[in-house]
């Protein structure tokens, strides 16, 4: 190994473990459920997407092994050579349907999700106003684009108006986007998109929403866009089929134009093997259910209400969530890394959380309560937590 790559990393790796930032991976036995193995282990797990418990679904499971004997593992190919099979077409249509768009297409990712659409649609001649905690994804999808990146005080309206007025009225830009998470997954807030319509339609902004978190959550289930009856209002909807829907993937939802346009210009898809035809026949599925019965949507809020009020009355910190998303603030980075230690310990896996996902000082342990958690397992969760929290001397 070259010396000075040896020392660049033994060096990195040290000052990471000695800020308690350096993050161990867990390795899960099985499948990833509301209860998991881990060396051996049995853990409430309350750090996975998994929302709606889909990822183990029956149906889908089937549906995936039916495909493959049928299509086969892999596409075989990108989306505009011959890796656009059946099964891609009928879910960008169920897609479309599910989110109340015209269209939509479907990505390997949701990362790649964000590096194909704002790239494709923006460039070195528009800006980008972006809220300050947009996910990463995000972040590097406006920074490809060499566009203008300005940054805008989190859920400020005050501030986003004066930012548009001021790109839109500079006359440097030819396009100007505001692009915003729909849930934002380390709080658990939704974004004010009514407002954020309002201001876009005054300064004629294009307005790109992130839904990674809200799909499948938010809106009976057909996300954060849907749940404000915006569908129309919208430019640009993206989504994650790795959280809710419970396989993998992203798409994005808008006009028919944007779809074909896409098509022809998002790298990811031009340059990448399409999603694989038993995950997309999963997926279908998936988002059938979710059309047809909010069943698996009411019992993830009726747990994440459930969790949330047990955690607040034991004087945890819970921030200002508005979604299942629940998380306990801790601060210190490794008062933060010793409790989710201990939670994994006494028989709770929830995993911290700490820069630089998170600004410093803001360390927590962030709890993804689903559909498939019983009430026994989250109450058990909250006596580990008490326990645990007194222990440390993190609740009183």
């Amino acid at each position: 190994m070259s010396k000075i790559l040896n020392e660049f990393l033994s060096s990195n790796l040290q000052e990471l473990k000695d800020n308690g930032l350096y993050n161990e991976i867990n390795v899960v036995r099985g499948a990833n459920g509301p209860v998991i193995d881990i060396d051996g282990k049995e853990l409430i797990n309350l750090s996975s997407n998994n929302y709606l418990g889909l990822a183990t679904d029956e149906t889908l499971k089937q549906a995936a092994k039916d495909t493959i004997d049928s299509h086969g593992v892999g596409a075989g190919a990108v989306r505009t050579i011959n890796g656009t099979l059946d099964v891609h077409v009928e879910l960008e249509e169920t897609l479309a349907e599910f989110k109340g768009t015209e269209a939509a297409v479907a990505f390997q990712s949701g990362f790649n999700c964000n590096m194909a659409a704002i790239q494709a649609v923006m460039n070195k001649e528009d800006a980008i106003l972006s809220d300050e905690l947009n996910h990463a994804s995000i972040i590097d999808g406006c920074r490809l684009s060499r566009a203008k990146i300005i940054r805008v005080n989190h859920s400020d309206m005050d501030d986003l108006r004066q930012k548009a007025k001021e790109a839109t009225e500079s006359g440097q830009y030819k396009k100007v986007m505001y692009i915003t998470d729909g849930v934002f997954s380390m709080d658990g807030d939704v974004a004010k998109l009514p407002e954020i319509v309002e201001i876009a339609k005054e300064f004629d902004l294009i307005t790109y929403v992130d839904d990674a978190h809200g799909s499948g959550v938010m809106g009976k289930g057909a996300g954060t866009v849907k749940h404000f009856g915006l569908e129309k209002e919208v430019d640009i909807q993206m989504g994650t089929l790795s959280k809710a829907i419970g396989v993998v993937g992203g798409y994005i939802a808008g006009t028919k134009e944007l779809a074909d346009y896409l098509k022809v210009a998002a790298r990811p898809f031009l340059f990448s093997t399409s999603l694989t035809p038993g995950d997309t026949k999963a997926i279908n599925e998936a988002v059938k259910m979710l059309m047809a019965s909010t069943e698996l949507h009411d019992q993830l809020w009726e747990n994440g209400d459930y969790l949330k009020k047990g955690l607040k009355s034991l004087g945890f910190n819970i921030g200002n969530s508005e979604t299942p998303i629940t998380p306990c603030i801790i601060g210190d980075e490794k008062t933060t890394q010793a409790f989710s230690k201990r939670l994994m310990e006494e028989g709770v896996y929830a995993k911290s959380i700490v820069f630089p996902t998170v600004p410093r000082g803001t360390g927590r342990v962030r709890n993804m309560p689903t559909a498939a958690h019983t009430k026994e397992m989250l109450d058990e969760a909250l006596e580990i937590y008490e326990k645990v929290g007194k222990e440390l001397n993190v609740i009183s």
